[in-house]
């Protein structure tokens, strides 16, 4: 059987394998993805990302195109709306949270971008392309074998039937709720598990009598059925994600014809007789109508050996809240510079434990919160606490150890993020109209109080640690930021030591007596250095 060599295989070519596809290329590495479907699918799936999930794509270049791919791109904004029907009076349904989910750009770069999976996903792909990363689709993995040195997958062109094998050093399993690769690594879940079971169509329809000019980011309805939604697929009015709960131990998805979901998109629209008319979801294909099962859980491991799971593979949650596409991703962000770290020898294997360290407890979370407005929003009342929106999205916090010393989980409020160690480094506009953010990305980066020039010195010596680049900037002198002391917690001869992923992974907030050794001493720790 002909054998190929990659890095870092992905199985499974959407939302969640793109990214990692992405920036595993955009760290160097060597990335081949292989998906099962012909092409990428027609379906939106998810209404947008999160501030935070713009930020680490603008790290890699794409923000301009998501800001041009985004619906109602004036302000970004999602509204979640509650009716009996599409044409019926409206309930918005409120996000706690304020002020600061209202207006985010007073903590980041970025507000929520309203982009469509689909979308979003054509972006990614083109990008990956143009880094390197191989993409294939009509390919599967039918078998899976890992050893000390690497994993091998066995891969089958699903055009022509041949079958070849693919060896990589580390696999990433995208490959959705249902993961095969999950299932032969016989890693188990916990959760409530599935809650219902859903039908969606893509509904080409003109709804504008319903709709009256009013604005919608998705509509929750009761009718035809209790579980039903409504979500415009573009500005037009007439494109729409429709979809709807049924129990599968009472009827199948073969069972919603053509014609029956056109009379069920005229019940949720309160048109009766508007002309609905559905479009393939699967390229190469005449299937309009598809299944899911929307529950919560969690794996009980996101890694196994040399394979990691990630997006659905490793957690699933109602789309409540859009938690889901944005966890995927940023579960790939923060696999993708620690796989990047330990190929280049600049980090020790023991890294790569910190992935499930950090990823899991914030997928319990995302779950947890995912349930909650799920109850909050379809099941009349919240199903446990309700946490402020920016504080899950923008505040989570990481206890691992590649964050020395920090055993702190509970979400930070936005507003309130001062570099604790295990949050995101927060954003400050700099006087040449950029931001902190825009520092990381690539390397761990360094930023020292104004009296902090020897930590800035030891930064930049290459002893410090071999083969670990640290990029420092002095506040107040390299990079001028008007509270930039008190934004990151420190004072004068403090400093703040940020990841790859922008996360702080240390922080000094007054000085040290020898901050060479100091330094040195963390980074090794942070990346399970033994040398």
């Amino acid at each position: 059987m002909n054998q190929q060599r990659t890095q870092v295989a992905v199985v499974g070519g959407a939302l969640t394998g793109l990214s990692a596809a992405l920036f595993l290329a955009h760290q160097g590495i060597r990335v081949t993805v292989v998906e099962r479907h012909p092409d990428l699918l027609p379906h939106p799936r998810l209404r947008g990302i999160t501030p935070r999930t713009v930020e680490v794509f603008r790290q890699v270049g794409l923000g301009p195109s998501i800001r041009r791919e985004s619906f109602s791109a004036e302000d970004g904004a999602f509204v979640p709306l509650r009716a009996n029907t599409l044409a019926d009076e409206y309930e918005p349904v409120a996000e706690p949270g304020g002020a600061e989910f209202d207006d985010p750009r007073t903590f980041s770069t970025d507000a929520y971008a309203g982009i469509d999976q689909d979308r979003l996903e054509l972006l990614l792909r083109d990008r990956a392309r143009e880094l390197g990363a191989d993409i294939r689709h009509f390919t599967e993995v039918t078998a899976l074998d890992q050893d000390a040195d690497g994993v091998t997958v066995t891969i089958r062109d699903r055009a022509s039937g041949d079958e070849g094998a693919l060896r990589a050093d580390y696999l990433v399993a995208a490959d959705g709720s249902r993961s095969p690769v999950r299932t032969w690594l016989g890693i188990e879940t916990d959760g409530p598990g599935v809650l219902f079971d859903t039908i969606t169509a893509l509904v080409h329809a003109d709804l504008s009598a319903a709709v009256r000019g009013r604005r919608i980011g998705i509509a929750y309805l009761q009718k035809p059925r209790p579980f039903s939604s409504m979500m415009p697929h573009d500005d037009s009015g007439t494109r729409w994600l429709f979809s709807t709960g049924y129990d599968p131990r009472q009827e199948s998805v073969a069972d919603f014809t053509t014609e029956r979901v056109a009379e069920m998109v005229r019940a949720a629209s309160g048109l009766d007789d508007v002309e609905v008319s559905l479009r393939p979801q699967i390229p190469g294909t005449d299937v309009t109508v598809l299944g899911f099962p929307i529950g919560a859980q969690v794996a009980r491991s996101y890694r196994s050996g040399r394979v990691f799971l990630a997006g659905d593979a490793a957690r699933i949650q109602p789309p409540t809240g859009g938690f889901g596409g944005s966890t995927g991703v940023q579960d790939a962000h923060n696999l993708a510079w620690k796989l990047a770290a330990v190929l280049a020898g600049r980090a020790g294997p023991g890294l790569l434990d910190t992935y499930d360290a950090e990823r899991r407890p914030y997928g319990e979370l995302a779950m947890q919160q995912a349930f909650a407005r799920f109850g909050d929003r379809m099941a009349g009342g919240a199903q446990g606490e309700l946490l402020d929106y920016a504080a899950v999205t923008m505040g989570f916090r990481y206890a691992s150890a590649a964050v020395p010393g920090n055993h702190d989980t509970a979400p930070v409020p936005a507003a309130e993020l001062r570099a604790q160690p295990g949050t995101r480094a927060p954003h400050r506009p700099t006087a040449d109209g950029g931001s902190t953010l825009d520092l990381y990305g690539e390397t761990f980066v360094l930023l020292a109080g104004s009296e902090g020039q020897e930590w800035a010195r030891s930064a930049k010596d290459p002893g410090t640690v071999s083969g670990v680049e640290v990029r420092s900037y002095v506040l107040g002198a390299d990079i001028d930021i008007a509270d930039g002391e008190e934004a990151h917690g420190i004072g004068p001869r403090g400093a703040v030591l940020v990841r790859p992923d922008g996360f702080v992974a240390w922080r000094s907030q007054a000085g040290a007596a020898d901050p060479a050794a100091t330094l040195a001493e963390v980074l090794r720790t942070v990346l399970a250095k033994q040398d």
